[in-house]
């Protein structure tokens, strides 16, 4: 379940090891672990789809100097 934040987690907080997202920003989460934030108040459920991601074309060979 993927949802926006509504607080600052306390400095130093972390989840499994990685820091909190911010306030206002977006995680996926499980579900329950998802819920419970949200019925705590801590979050929300982010409806909004992910901003679009920009293809990567493939990068070319930088052309070989001359001596």
């Amino acid at each position: 379940m993927r949802i926006r934040m509504l607080v600052q987690m306390p400095e130093g907080s972390s989840r499994n090891g990685q820091p909190w997202p911010g306030e206002g920003e977006s995680v996926e989460l499980p579900t329950a672990e998802a819920a419970h934030l949200v019925a705590s108040g801590l979050a929300e459920e982010d409806t909004e789809p992910d901003p679009p991601v920009k293809p990567r074309g493939r990068r070319k060979a930088a052309p070989a100097e001359e001596e």
